[in-house]
């Protein structure tokens, strides 16, 4: 009786993973190794190295300067406090080119690599800002179509621009909640095939009508820059961007099964190599007074777009209610790269967890407590 009973069971267990591969579930596999059989309950800052990557080299490292009163100053106890109970792993304050503050916790140290997660979508557009420069890319204005004829397949495919992706206006009909194992995000992120699971997308609406965060149209969008360019963005990243930026690591950029790069995440890079994007956004496109990319093209992305109310440029997200404006990169768990043009100011925190409150336009609140504490810092507040 007991043996019949466990191949029943057996049976039963066969079956639903002969589902699962049948149904396009086989990814869950791979997230249940990656997470709940490392003692985690979702991804992770250091789980890169969990998945196939490519190289963005490093060329000449050109070490951020010290400012002359670097640490000198304590951190407040209720910033110190926020980022130890967020299990932050790095905090980093450059003004005016300078490192003022530099932090780290866990083992981390300023040659640690973490995850970007979502902070790699602007990266994804200044990509696309190059190719355009490079005249690989006619213009924001130029049609995904052009590079990909087949996704034009109902009046909403044919109007939709690369403008419209690097915006997050799209209309993609994408699910975003990244809680969902079984929704487009965690098959993006744990999956063997990103074409797969975007090209399988259909929009829902005429593009450009309407403000949606969707991580699947950056996977679109870098989809139409890598073959634009001919080569991988990650090579791409390194020749325009990683060396003439001086990073002062090589950075990996997480790929899927075939080797594509996962444009809406994933670039495994440090808190001072990812300052140096900050730095090229805060200089309108320049590092040490030379123009990396157009300048007009950073002022596009730095400039919130109307359907977004506000709250979102191109691969960035915007805050010009507050007194003091600032635009920042957003990864989750926390991942922040933020940008104050007042005080010539870039402020880095990577860590594990993230403060959960928002303001009404969805975005998160602790960017303006960052600010402020950054501020007493400096001396200027």
């Amino acid at each position: 009786m007991l043996k019949r009973v466990l191949n029943i069971f057996l049976l039963i267990i066969a079956s639903v993973i002969v589902l699962i591969y049948i149904t396009g579930y086989n990814y869950l596999f791979r997230g249940i190794k990656s997470t709940y059989l490392r003692g985690e309950s979702n991804s992770t800052i250091d789980d890169g190295k969990l998945f196939p990557s490519k190289i963005i080299s490093k060329g000449i490292p050109k070490p951020w300067p010290i400012d002359i009163n670097y640490n000198k100053q304590k951190l407040s106890s209720e910033l110190e406090k926020q980022l130890i109970e967020t299990e932050s792993v790095s905090f980093l304050v450059i003004q005016k080119g300078k490192i003022l503050q530099e932090h780290y916790w866990d083992s981390y140290n300023k040659t640690t690599p973490s995850n970007s997660f979502s902070m790699a979508k602007a990266i994804t557009v200044l990509l696309l800002g190059k190719a355009i420069d490079d005249g690989r890319i006619q213009g924001l204005n130029q049609h995904f179509s052009d590079f990909y004829p087949d996704f034009s397949n109902n009046d909403f495919g044919k109007k939709l621009t690369l403008g419209n992706l690097a915006s997050m206006e799209a209309g993609l009909d994408w699910d975003e909640d990244g809680s969902n194992p079984f929704g487009p995000n965690a098959k993006a992120y744990y999956g063997f095939s990103l074409s797969d699971v975007v090209f399988n997308k259909k929009l829902k609406q005429n593009p450009g009508e309407k403000f949606e965060y969707q991580s699947g149209t950056t996977q679109l969008l870098g989809f139409a820059v890598g073959k634009s360019i001919g080569t991988s963005l990650s090579e791409y990243a390194s020749a325009k961007f990683w060396k003439p930026l001086g990073m002062e690591q090589n950075a990996k950029w997480s790929t899927d099964d075939l080797g594509v790069e996962k444009s809406f995440c994933c670039i495994q890079s440090n808190a001072r190599d990812f300052a140096k994007i900050g730095s090229l956004l805060l200089n309108r496109g320049k590092f040490n007074d030379i123009p990396l990319i157009n300048e007009n093209f950073v002022d596009q992305m730095t400039t919130p777009s109307e359907h977004s109310k506000g709250a979102y440029g191109m691969g960035l997200w915007t805050n010009y209610d507050s007194n003091i404006h600032h635009y920042y990169m957003w990864g989750l768990h926390g991942q922040f790269v933020i940008m104050v043009p007042k005080y010539d100011m870039i402020i880095v925190r990577l860590g594990e967890k993230e403060n959960p409150l928002k303001d009404s336009k969805n975005r998160p609140k602790v960017v303006e407590f960052y600010i402020n504490e950054a501020l007493k810092l400096a001396n200027k507040n």
